[in-house]
């Protein structure tokens, strides 16, 4: 994950970021037990939110003490204990850094030296989970040969994230994976991999590197690409918001869910509109969620 989905904090009942800190103090431990002690370093907090997402889907609660870990071992704070669920996750988890890394690689970059850091756990992940490196491995490839060939259609170069999202999903939730949460993980991908290509536009024009929006529209100026195609993008982004709603309204929840709901019917729109409008946009941000 790239560390985009995120809660729209001024929104969020006390009890649900406690529970959302809770999983992920709980995940960063099942990472360390499942795949070694450095891995834990990748995790972010998208994957708190899958944790938190598929424990209620599948109607597994999670047991929640206060402890001391390594990095705050001053005061006790509440955290998750492990299952077999947040290990699946962290491996999942792990595979992704490791494969994000090697993408850097591919690109150029000093920080895919990383990647190395991670090998140990990419081990203990495919080892635990073949299953799940399989789809990520498989899709993070194609992801690569479409960059490669320079691919300039929005929707196909987000189909490798949006599918590997779908796929992810239905492995960890098993036969609780209806078709509803198909179509919120298959369009959490494509909205992932859209609005990080927004966010990166200016840097890969800067490096040189591969960019579906500057391809799309072959426009090297950010500020012009959402002058003349901004509403296209909009629709883009709309569209698959509206696919979330749809496919989030059809799931069955075993638990409360405002902190998901909040994540997805707050939160993801508030980072796109950040991301869309930049720095200046942030008084219009502001404006639009006191008008909604």
């Amino acid at each position: 994950m790239f560390g985009y989905i995120s809660p729209d904090t001024p929104y969020l009942f006390k009890k649900d970021e406690t529970l959302y800190n809770a999983m992920y103090c709980g995940l960063c431990k099942s990472i360390g037990r499942g795949c070694g002690q450095c891995a834990r370093t990748a995790l972010t907090y998208d994957m708190a939110f899958v944790s938190a997402l598929v424990h209620n889907i599948r109607g597994e609660d999670v047991k929640i003490e206060k402890k001391r870990c390594a990095v705050h071992w001053i005061r006790r704070r509440p955290m998750a204990e492990p299952d077999g669920l947040t290990v699946m996750l962290g491996c999942a988890n792990t595979a992704l850094a490791y494969y994000k890394l090697c993408d850097d690689k591919r690109d150029g970059e000093k920080r895919a030296a990383l990647r190395h850091f991670y090998k140990r756990g990419f081990r203990k992940a495919k080892k635990l989970h073949p299953a799940i490196v399989d789809i990520i491995g498989e899709q993070t490839n194609r992801q690569a040969e479409l960059e490669k060939r320079g691919c300039a259609i929005i929707d196909e170069a987000a189909e490798p994230t949006a599918e590997m999202m779908r796929s992810l999903s239905r492995y960890v939730l098993g036969e609780a994976a209806t078709p509803s949460t198909d179509e919120l993980f298959y369009a959490i991908g494509k909205w992932v991999y859209i609005i990080d290509a927004l966010d990166d536009f200016e840097k890969d024009v800067k490096k040189g590197r591969y960019n579906v929006i500057l391809n799309t529209y072959g426009q090297k100026d950010r500020n012009k690409v959402i002058e003349e195609h901004g509403e296209e993008l909009k629709f883009i982004l709309d569209n698959i918001f509206a696919d979330m709603r749809e496919g989030l309204c059809g799931i069955k929840f075993n638990f409360n869910h405002d902190l998901t709901d909040n994540i997805i019917l707050r939160g993801i729109p508030l980072k796109s509109r950040r991301i869309f409008y930049g720095k200046c946009g942030e008084k219009g941000v502001q404006n639009e969620q006191e008008e909604s």
